[in-house]
């Protein structure tokens, strides 16, 4: 799990250890590591800044070390902030846009291979701004990005038994919303589960 926060990160993290899988929460800041851990005791913490590609790569052979290749991989990261077109300059925008989809990049391409050779393997990214705002540029080009990342990999390792699926979250991550973090992950938990034939690439909440 990349991205480990008390939303989503943590409510899906959550849901597949309830499976008996064994979890890797990584996140940049440790209090985020340490507070995953306090509600996942069992499971395995690491500090990793997803813009730093040797670090990350470094954090995932960790994680393979561990448990061995993952059945799943999330990538539940994103920088969030309220900008209009033009508000930032261009390297301030690529410097997002390595977060939002550059690092999405890098770990599903250094864990593909690995379930390509067994055969399986789920990757999920977490998607949104269905409909991209103005008022947050950078995020909307940021999950456009995401979207179409995610066809590509499907694309790419689709046929090597790797489902590669977007969960596209269309507003405010809160409990008792239609956006329940607990909802939400049961997205994720369906997503993973589904036969090869069933397969969807983005689903939309």
């Amino acid at each position: 799990m990349l991205g480990a926060g008390p939303g989503i990160g943590l409510a899906v993290a959550r849901r597949f250890a309830a499976a008996g899988m064994p979890i890797t929460v990584l996140a940049r800041a440790g209090k985020t590591v340490d507070a995953a851990l306090e509600a996942l005791p069992h499971a395995l913490g690491l500090r990793a800044d997803v813009t730093d590609e040797p670090g990350l790569r470094r954090a995932l052979d960790t994680a393979v070390d561990r448990f061995g290749v993952p059945d799943v991989v999330v990538y539940n990261v994103g920088l969030i902030r309220r900008d209009t077109p033009g508000e930032l300059s261009a390297a301030q925008l690529a410097d997002t846009y390595r977060v939002n989809v550059g690092g999405a990049m890098t770990a599903a391409v250094h864990v593909a291979p690995g379930m390509a050779e067994r055969g399986r393997g789920t990757i999920l990214l977490t998607g949104g701004m269905p409909k991209p705002d103005p008022r947050v540029t950078s995020l909307s080009l940021g999950k456009a990005g995401v979207r179409a990342l995610t066809r590509l990999l499907a694309e790419e390792y689709g046929p090597s038994g790797i489902h590669v699926a977007t969960v596209t979250v269309g507003g405010p991550v809160e409990p008792g919303t239609r956006w329940d973090p607990d909802a939400v992950a049961e997205e994720y938990w369906r997503l993973h589960s589904q036969p090869p034939d069933q397969w969807e690439v983005e689903v939309e909440l």
